[in-house]
């Protein structure tokens, strides 16, 4: 069974920063995608940004162009997720997830394995 384990959240003031860590484990975690999603109250879970595992592609969502980026270390089967300029509207838990679907990276569907989520809180 592969387990993703997410760290890095916590509590931060507008216009930081924060990096978030993913490492997956488990039984051949060999994903074709891995990215980050997030959940704010009131709102449907979101794409943050994903990344193809060997090719290094990425997907941003419009809000987060700019300020995020997202990496991985095929070393350590850990993907990041380097967050700048932190706005108050970027509070949300935040997942980890991957997929061994090719299409529809974007799609949160498209994921079958899941992290516990961390908590970014960004106070204005």
């Amino acid at each position: 069974q592969v387990q993703l384990e997410e760290s890095g959240g916590g509590l931060v003031q507008a216009g930081d920063s924060l990096r978030l860590s993913c490492t997956a484990s488990g039984r051949s975690a060999s994903f074709v995608w891995m990215g980050w999603f997030r959940l704010a109250p009131g709102k449907e879970r979101e794409i943050v940004a994903t990344i193809r595992w060997n090719a290094a592609d990425s997907v941003y969502a419009d809000s987060v162009k700019g300020r995020f980026t997202i990496s991985r270390d095929g070393a350590k089967n850990t993907v990041y997720l380097q967050m700048d300029t932190l706005k108050p509207e970027d509070t949300a838990i935040y997942y980890c997830a991957g997929t061994n679907r090719i299409r529809d990276p974007q799609i949160v569907s498209s994921y079958a394995y899941w992290g516990q989520g961390t908590p970014v809180t960004v106070s204005s």
